[in-house]
This record gives C-alpha cells, sequence and structure tokens, in this order.
C-alpha cells in the first residue's frame, strides 16, 4: 500500500541519533549516582585529641546530620555551600570562628608564627585510614569546645534574633552532635581542596559570617 511506503517524517538517522544521545545521558546519570554514594567523605570512626581523648565519633556525625536535617536547617543555612540562604553556611562559620581561635592560642592576629601554625593545622590531613581515626591538634581540640559554647548559645537563643525559631535546639546531646557534624564538614572541605587562600581570609576577618550571640 501506498501508505506502508510512505517514507518517515524523520529521517531513522535521527531517531538513532535521539536514542544514542539518550542512552549516553542515562549512562552518564547512572554513574554519577553510583559516585555519590562510593566517593562519600569518609566518616571517621573517632576524632581524638592529642591525647587520644575522643572529641567526637562518627556516630555523632552521623547524629548531627540528622539534627541539622531534622530542624529544617538545610532550609535556612547551608552546608558544602547547598542549602537555604537566610542563614550561614555552617562550613565557612565554623572555620571562620575555629580559625580566629587556633590564632589566639598560637599568639594572636599580630603573630605570623600564629597565622603559619593556625593554616597549617587546618591544612594537614590527619585522618588515618587504617585506624579510621582523625586526629586533632591541640589547639583544634580546644577551638572546638569553643565552638560548642557558640552554638549551644545560637541555637538556644530565647529569641527570633537569629531567623530561627527560639531556642531551636537546646539539647545538650543535640548540639554535641551537631558541632561534630560541622567540625567533620569542615575537616573535609580542608583536606581535600586548596585552603590557603580562604584561610587567610578567614583570619583577616574577611569571611561571610553569622553574628553571635556573645557579640563576637
Amino acid at each position: 500500500m501506498a501508505d506502508q511506503k510512505r517514507k518517515l517524517l524523520v529521517p531513522a538517522g535521527w531517531w538513532q541519533a535521539a536514542l544514542l544521545v539518550m542512552l549516553f545521558g542515562f549512562t552518564v546519570l547512572g554513574i554519577l549516582a553510583y559516585l555519590t554514594y562510593t566517593d562519600e567523605p569518609p566518616i571517621p570512626t573517632a576524632v581524638v585529641g592529642p591525647a587520644k581523648h575522643i572529641l567526637f565519633s562518627g556516630a555523632d556525625i552521623r547524629r548531627g546530620q540528622d539534627i541539622f536535617l531534622k530542624n529544617g536547617l538545610m532550609e535556612y543555612g547551608t552546608i558544602f555551600g547547598h542549602g537555604g540562604y537566610l542563614g550561614p553556611d555552617y562550613t565557612v562559620d565554623y572555620l571562620h570562628r575555629a580559625a580566629l581561635a587556633v590564632q589566639r592560642i598560637y599568639g594572636g592576629p599580630h603573630s605570623d608564627r600564629a597565622n603559619s601554625r593556625t593554616i597549617e593545622d587546618f591544612r594537614t590531613n590527619r585522618y588515618d585510614a587504617r585506624t579510621g581515626r582523625l586526629q586533632f591538634t591541640a589547639a583544634q581540640a580546644a577551638a572546638f569546645r569553643q565552638m560548642l559554647e557558640h552554638y549551644t548559645a545560637y541555637f538556644g537563643e530565647p529569641t527570633t534574633k537569629y531567623g530561627l525559631r527560639p531556642k531551636a535546639i537546646t539539647d545538650a546531646s543535640d548540639l554535641h552532635a551537631l558541632t561534630a557534624f560541622f567540625a567533620w564538614a569542615l575537616g573535609y572541605v580542608c583536606a581535600t581542596s586548596g585552603t590557603t587562600i580562604l584561610l587567610h581570609q578567614q583570619l583577616a576577618g574577611g569571611a561571610p559570617r553569622c553574628e553571635s550571640p556573645d557579640g563576637r
């Protein structure tokens, strides 16, 4: 019949090209999905100070992530640069405050030695893949404790001063886990990317930051 012999409006070559493009696209998506789970940042079994005292565990980090999501903080602030923009990027916020705390321990902002030691502390990857442990320096351990105090005051603020509900998070265990999550995120960023320029910006006070409850 004439209708059966009628040529396709779209040549067969175009259909083949479209199918190849679709096949290639879905293949790339599949690979990216696979890498998302196989190349995820390593979560240490424990983060320890110089005396091998455990500051927080891998379970704390995972629980901190759950608390971050459960309280809607992904819609408020960001982690790894992903999330909402009403609040701070907690990765950068932790880096800024912790770097200044470490700098003060090493001698203050007017000491070149303090600046170089601070940058070295955060740039050095002390994760031991054999034991699964991440080592903090004494100054970093002290900074973590200061950050815990900061976030306890920040998330426990009784007003809506920071755009959060009053006393958003007050449980001490939850706050410890949340701070552990922020510290882990920072450790991963510092260990896998060039952070020298960013650290110089933090120490110079040029980083984006949220207002502290204590005014700092």
